[in-house]
């Protein structure tokens, strides 16, 4: 398959992954909901590896393949996902996706600078494209209807988002050319953020659990877990096959699949899908189509 499709299917698959999520409700901490769905997607990821992949790959590669996984992991999953929860915390998640979903245009001055992949002009039309939709979709307002203001003092954490998920790629990248298996690279960099996150989390051990988690949750927690760490794995074949702005741009899919799917799963009551959203969601899908045909 193409890069631009494997890419597809990973944008669809984070969808899937934040409604399920989302259906988890707040029984768990933040940073213990990340942890579950880091070692969780680690674990899946190793057996996968087993099965599938040549393991002697691992005793042939050289240390810089080790290093750049990492870095990769850590740099996406460890510090990306973090600054993720905090910024959901200080400005909401709306306004977070509006500040993640500018990776691309970071990725736009990364892949000319760090691989040479100059965009034309059919694809920078659907990168804007789809950013234009990403932001009426996440631009909440207010009982009047008037857009809140935010201090650009709150956006760094969202804006750090973007950065680490458009700079991360440079270390896949990188890691790919010494070590050629997406799986066995992805695996690396989970496991490494898996044990990082779980000793940053021997320092809030009494602020784990906000209330008692029922099976309920736990089930849809791990769902989650498996949909994030499959989406993920594709997520970096197709870095290995198309330009990273192309990648990150198809990654904003998962808007219109939370659009369909969170209702079904929390309810209407909980989620309000104006006009206004669905005239986002359609941007997003005509920007991604574009990608696919000129990707």
């Amino acid at each position: 398959m193409t890069g631009t499709l494997w890419a597809t299917i990973s944008g669809i698959g984070f969808g899937i992954f934040q409604a399920f999520n989302r259906r988890a409700g707040r029984a768990f901490d933040a940073y213990f909901s990340t942890f579950i769905l880091i070692a969780t997607s680690a674990i899946i990821l190793a057996v996968a590896s087993v099965f599938t992949e040549d393991l002697k790959l691992l005793a042939r590669a050289p240390m810089m393949a080790y290093i750049n996984f990492g870095l990769a992991g850590l740099l996406h999953f460890y510090v990306g996902w973090t600054f993720l929860s905090i910024s959901q915390n200080v400005v909401g998640a709306s306004r977070t996706a509006v500040l993640s979903g500018s990776s691309p245009l970071f990725a736009l001055f990364i892949s000319a600078m760090a691989f040479d992949e100059f965009l034309r002009w059919p694809v920078l039309t659907g990168i804007f494209m789809l950013m234009a939709g990403v932001y009426l979709v996440s631009v909440t307002h207010d009982s009047s209807g008037k857009s809140r203001k935010m201090n650009w003092r709150d956006s760094i954490f969202g804006l750090g988002t973007a950065l680490c998920f458009s700079i991360s790629p440079i270390f896949i990248r990188g890691g790919l050319k010494d070590l050629p298996s997406p799986l066995l690279g992805v695996t690396m960099g989970m496991g490494l953020s898996a044990l990082a996150y779980g000793v940053t989390l021997l320092f809030r051990r009494k602020q784990l659990i906000s209330e008692p988690i029922t099976t309920d949750a736990l089930f849809f927690q791990l769902v989650a877990s498996v949909f994030v760490g499959l989406s993920t794995w594709t997520r970096w074949i197709a870095f290995d096959k198309a330009p990273v702005g192309v990648v990150l741009s198809l990654g904003r899919l998962n808007v219109p699949v939370v659009i369909l799917l969170t209702p079904l799963l929390v309810g209407n009551a909980q989620e309000n899908v104006t006009p206004r959203v669905w005239l986002g969601a359609a941007m997003i899908v005509v920007g991604s189509v574009i990608l696919n045909f000129y990707g």
